[in-house]
């Protein structure tokens, strides 16, 4: 495995739980999207992404695949919610999707932060 793809896999991890365990403690009658996914939690897809972008050279694009933890922890919300109840969800499709935008927008802020960092920090190139 290479070392982008290993920080890859880290950031995802971390994200998922950052986001996941505070959104997952949250009653089901509570929610509300995306309010419910906004909150330090999000800090950590953001600074990771950044992070794989300075120092595992990650791409852009794979970085901002980062932010799928978000909808992920959704999802994996909807699953859990619909076992006990299976009406407890009809409209879990919007809830993705609402996820998916947050957590897109979080992961390319990070990525775009990640590259300026990783742009002023490199050393210039000898003069031809």
């Amino acid at each position: 495995m290479t070392r982008q793809r290993t920080a890859q896999l880290v950031a995802v991890a971390l994200s998922l739980l950052a986001v996941g365990v505070p959104y997952w403690q949250v009653p089901y009658a509570a929610l509300s999207l995306p309010n419910a996914l906004l909150g330090v939690g999000l800090l950590v897809p953001l600074l990771a992404t950044a992070a794989i972008r300075v120092v595992a050279g990650v791409p852009f694009l794979a970085a901002v695949g980062v932010g799928l933890a978000v909808p992920c922890v959704v999802a994996m919300r909807v699953v859990a919610d619909v076992m006990g109840d299976p009406t407890s969800h009809n409209l879990w499709p919007f809830e993705v999707i609402i996820a998916g935008v947050v957590g897109l927008a979080v992961s390319v802020c990070g990525a775009l932060l990640g590259g300026v960092v990783r742009l002023l920090t490199s050393p210039a190139a000898p003069p031809a």
